[in-house]
């Protein structure tokens, strides 16, 4: 029996807020998790983390399980002890990078093979090894594993994987087991096709899983098709269980997804784009590189509490990031990261008040009259 539980305590429209309670520590949702590759959020502490408002990380099982290798962090306490985070991890099946491998990879009904981009080496995850790797980092969410086909896909394509996850989502849950205190998430596949979608969500909801996925999305569909299919997507998903958009986004993302009842979301891109001086603000996206803020006195975004705005001008930051100082990708990660938390926490507000349509309209009517540099 699962101790992870979700209460919903609000709704506005489709847009849902609440709380995912763990053994670590609540959830709150809507939720964003910053995405920490290599047991790190790059350019951040865990104490900074969470200083932005994060209630939850992503592990990456791919990785991890090639570097240290899931059997050395282990035998080091797990891997909340490995890299310093006391609440909620949440970590990938492995299924999505190995996705991306493309030529490297080969795959067959028992899982798939696949080389090391690192040094070559020959590995294999199947849905029992990456429930083992999983339960040897000591993640409390856990993701099954699945085949995510890139898009576009012919129909047969995204039929026959979506088949062979459902497959692989009922060897999963057997091979998770009884784990009080873990969860096991499901992950809904169909690519845009509505009725292979709702095939995949019933196939889930037969076997039963304590939370929801939406996969296959943001691979190339573009914001327009991913909006669209999210308009049934999240809706063929039990209502009393979180549901989880994968690999999304960008902050227009984001609010469109909740506002299509998503309760949470990751992505690399705060903390990427941080390090190339790519800087999410609330009037806009700024380029720090750019010629037009050596000068500037102005923080980042004169709304912004965060250190980088608390702290330092655009022309400092400017001029760290122009001379590959560390300091600017830390400083920029932070703002970065306290930016989407700051969404978040405005959307569960919002949802309480029964003002979320009226604060999305404002969100983008800020957005739209602002500060942007070509990127």
């Amino acid at each position: 029996m699962s101790q992870i539980t979700f209460e919903k305590h609000a709704q506005d429209g489709k847009a849902r807020s609440g709380v995912i309670r763990t053994t670590r520590g609540d959830i709150r949702t809507p939720a964003f998790m910053p995405v920490g590759t290599a047991a790190t959020v790059k350019a951040m502490m865990p104490e900074s983390v969470k200083a932005t408002g994060a209630d939850i990380l992503l592990g990456n099982t791919y990785h991890l399980m090639l570097r240290p290798t899931a059997e050395r962090i282990a035998a080091l306490g797990g891997l909340h002890k490995f890299m310093n985070w006391s609440g909620p991890i949440l970590t990938d099946s492995g299924g999505f990078q190995v996705m991306s491998l493309a030529d490297l990879r080969k795959l067959t009904e028992r899982g798939v093979t696949f080389k090391s981009h690192i040094d070559g080496s020959k590995h294999e995850i199947t849905p029992e090894r990456s429930m083992e790797i999983q339960a040897l980092l000591g993640s409390d969410i856990v993701m099954c594993f699945d085949e995510c086909p890139a898009l576009p896909a012919d129909r047969d394509r995204i039929a026959s994987s979506m088949e062979l996850s459902m497959r692989w989502a009922a060897r999963s849950k057997a091979a998770f087991g009884d784990r009080p205190g873990h969860a096991l998430f499901g992950i809904q596949q169909g690519g845009l096709e509505q009725d292979l979608r709702q095939q995949s969500a019933e196939a889930l909801r037969e076997i039963g899983f304590d939370g929801y996925a939406v996969g296959g999305l943001a691979v190339g569909e573009g914001q327009e098709a991913m909006f669209g299919c999210l308009d049934y997507a999240a809706d063929q998903l039990p209502v009393d269980k979180p549901r989880y958009l994968m690999g999304v986004g960008k902050p227009d993302d984001i609010v469109g997804a909740v506002a299509r009842g998503i309760d949470m979301m990751d992505c690399v891109l705060p903390s990427r784009s941080g390090r190339t001086g790519q800087v999410f603000t609330r009037l806009g996206v700024l380029n720090i590189k750019n010629a037009r803020h050596q000068d500037d006195p102005r923080p980042l975004d004169e709304a912004c509490s965060c250190p980088a705005c608390s702290h330092y001008s655009r022309a400092y930051l400017h001029h760290v990031f122009r001379s590959q100082e560390i300091i600017s990708s830390m400083l920029l990660t932070w703002h970065n990261l306290h930016y989407f938390q700051q969404i978040m926490d405005g959307m569960r507000g919002a949802i309480a008040a029964g003002t979320f349509a009226a604060w999305q309209a404002d969100f983008h009517a800020t957005r739209a009259q602002g500060d942007i540099d070509p990127l």
